[in-house]
């Protein structure tokens, strides 16, 4: 047999943009991939083929989401856009008060206290309701044979992996057994190609299909996951499942060189990456490698987030309007204090995270732009016994200073940092794109819609771009692939320039563009195991 390491790469790789016509679906995995494609082709629409690479990413990149996570999701059907915000509030016995009085000066991030009420299969559910074809139970078949049979880990997701069996190894407590008994029973990640399945997560995706997610929230599951709560000292309870439910909410957006660029409206941070293009439409940008465009697109970046991690939270408790931060009024101040010079923001340091990014097509004009998370990889390192259900820590974005907007308090929605994106022009879908990775996304946002609408680069080559992230103060992180030249220009203008080891902190997109004549094409992430399957 032939041996080889699947992560070893010395080599640079080009890969093309795809064309189809019937049908497309890029994300990070390819067997979720060719999953979505599968419900297009048995006669199902964008929606349908959304809706089972999500559930299939829960099983076959499991290192990023799961079934107990949460999802955002931007709809283009019938020459509308329709935004679904699929994310959970904290729970009601839970407060700021309850958790500083447990000896924590700051939300912690595993354990019970981050979790919040779970949204993903209420979003599966919903999306099928209001808009799919197929079955809910068709529309997750795939999903469930994976975790039933078992799949051959892929190399990235086998990297990812072993990062979270090293994370939860540190974490004390007996809660946490019953992740290494799902996810490492040998004590260990499985390797690139070796086969891991889980017929706990198999037997609860069928619950979830046949039940339309209600098992989840008002049954069966719901129960599994209150008992175990209860055991161990969480705050989750069967009423938090019982009173969730999804909500349908109005896309937010600006217009960016006569492209629409939308986003979901806070409590999820897309509204920064809006702020920041707000800011930036306001130059000329001769150039893409030019230190003056980077220079510029930190800056933007920095001012956006300084009022994001201030103002974004649970919608109902955001104390200034969506529409006053978009204005072009306030992005004309904003814009005055960008000058030759680094600025230093207020925020503090940006965490990590993990997710999972899908985009879906069909030949009839419907496109879905999906997102889906654990949060920090593999989330709070709980699983509940008996189903497969790894549970989110998206309650960690919370603050426990109470003058803060973005306090925990009973029932109330933490900032998110997964954000789906989507593009139009002249009220025409042009697509979905996203690009996933905690804190990196709206700045991978701004870097993806500016290399397409300034920079005329092709979805493809939108993706391949070195990146950059911004994570405090004037620290910018980039690539290996950043030119030196650049670095060090930047490096003088007070920009605290750090390369980085591999590329997985840089997060991972996806773009589907259709043309006039109805034509897709289709861009997949370079830094992941995707794939853009196509019909």
């Amino acid at each position: 047999m032939v041996q080889y390491d699947a992560l070893y790469n010395p080599y640079p790789s080009r890969r093309s943009v795809v064309y189809a016509r019937k049908g497309m679906v890029a994300t990070t995995q390819p067997l979720a991939a060719q999953a979505g494609l599968d419900m297009l082709k048995r006669g199902g629409n964008a929606i349908d083929a959304a809706i089972a690479t999500a559930a299939c990413l829960t099983v076959v990149e499991s290192t990023s989401n799961g079934i107990g996570g949460d999802a955002f999701a931007l709809v283009w059907t019938q020459g509308q856009l329709h935004g679904l915000n699929a994310s959970g509030p904290a729970p009601r016995g839970i407060s700021a008060d309850i958790i500083r009085k447990g000896g924590y000066e700051k939300m912690p991030a595993f354990g019970w206290i981050p979790v919040t009420v779970p949204g993903a299969p209420s979003a599966w559910a919903e999306l099928s309701r209001k808009f799919g074809k197929l079955p809910l139970t068709e529309v997750l078949r795939p999903a469930i044979e994976y975790a039933e049979t078992g799949y051959p880990v892929s190399p990235v997701i086998s990297k990812l992996w072993q990062l979270g069996v090293d994370r939860y190894k540190a974490l004390p407590g007996e809660e946490f057994k019953y992740w290494f008994e799902t996810f490492a029973p040998a004590g260990r990640a499985p390797a690139a190609g070796e086969i891991w399945r889980s017929p706990d997560h198999a037997r609860t995706l069928q619950l979830i299909a046949e039940t339309q997610a209600e098992a989840f929230y008002r049954g069966e599951l719901a129960e599994k996951i209150d008992a175990f709560s209860r055991r161990y000292g969480g705050y989750l309870r069967q009423e938090d499942l019982a009173a969730y439910r999804p909500e349908w909410v109005e896309p937010i957006k600006v217009n960016y060189r006569g492209y629409d660029v939308w986003e979901i409206p806070p409590n999820g941070h897309g509204l920064v990456a809006l702020m920041a293009l707000n800011i930036l439409k306001g130059f000329d940008f001769a150039a893409k490698e030019a230190v003056d465009t980077y220079h510029k697109q930190f800056e933007a970046i920095k001012l956006a987030f300084a009022d994001g991690m201030k103002y974004i939270t649970d919608p109902a408790r955001m104390k200034v309007r969506v529409e006053d931060l978009l204005s072009d009024a306030y992005a004309a101040e904003r814009r005055k204090l960008i000058t030759d010079k680094a600025l230093t923001p207020a925020p503090g340091q940006p965490p990590k995270g993990g997710t999972v990014y899908l985009a879906t097509a069909d030949g009839e004009g419907n496109m879905v732009s999906y997102i889906q998370s654990n949060y920090m990889g593999f989330g709070s390192g709980l699983v509940v016994p008996g189903t497969g259900i790894s549970l989110h820590n998206r309650g960690n974005n919370f603050s426990l200073d109470p003058t803060h907007d973005n306090c925990i308090e009973p029932g109330k929605k933490p900032y998110h940092t997964i954000i789906p994106g989507f593009l139009t022009k002249d009220g025409k879908a042009v697509g979905p794109f996203g690009v996933m990775g905690g804190f990196v996304q709206p700045q991978g946002h701004v870097q993806v819609v500016m290399n397409t609408v300034d920079f005329g680069l092709n979805p493809q080559a939108a993706l391949d771009a070195p990146r950059w992230q911004w994570t405090e103060g004037t620290t910018i992180e980039i690539e290996h692939a950043f030119p030196e030249y650049l670095a060090e220009a930047l490096q003088r203008m007070g920009h605290n320039i750090k390369r980085t080891v591999g590329n997985h902190t840089m997060g991972r997109g996806q773009i589907i563009w259709r043309n006039d004549q109805g034509v897709l094409t289709g861009g997949t992430e370079p830094r992941a195991d995707g794939v853009v399957a196509a019909w």
